[in-house]
C-alpha cells in the first residue's frame, strides 16, 4: 500500500510561513529552508528587542531628567534622593516627559523637594 502523506497540510504550513517573509530580500523571502530560518531568527530578535526597548526608554528618560535637574542646580541622583525622601511618587516617563514638555511644572517640582 502506498505511503499517505497529507500534502495539504504541509503546503499550507510552507505557505504560511512564505506569506510571513514576503518583503525579504533575496532568497529569505521564497526558498523554504532560508526563508523558515530567517522568520525563526525574527521571532527571537523581536523577544530580545522588547526587552532592549525598556532599556532604552528607561535610559533615555534618566538622560532627560538629569539634564533638566542640573539646569535648575541638582543632580539627576539627588533629585531622586529628595523626591523619595519627601515621598512624592512620580515615575521617571511622566518626570522626563515634564522636563521635555512643561519645565516649570519640572521646575516646580525641583523647588519643592530643594
Amino acid at each position: 500500500m502506498p505511503r499517505s502523506v497529507n500534502h495539504v497540510a504541509s503546503r499550507n504550513r510552507r505557505k504560511k510561513v512564505l506569506k510571513l517573509t514576503r518583503g525579504y530580500i533575496g532568497a529569505r523571502k521564497n526558498v523554504w529552508t532560508v526563508a523558515k530560518n530567517t522568520w525563526e531568527k525574527g521571532l527571537t530578535y523581536a523577544y530580545r528587542d522588547r526587552k532592549n526597548k525598556k532599556r532604552n526608554f528607561r535610559a533615555l528618560w534618566i538622560q532627560r531628567i538629569n539634564a533638566a535637574a542640573r539646569d535648575n542646580g541638582m543632580s539627576y541622583s539627588r533629585l531622586m534622593g529628595a523626591l523619595h525622601k519627601h515621598e512624592i511618587e512620580i515615575n521617571r516617563k511622566v518626570l522626563a516627559d515634564l522636563a521635555m514638555n512643561h519645565p516649570e511644572a519640572f521646575k516646580a517640582i525641583v523647588d519643592k523637594v530643594k
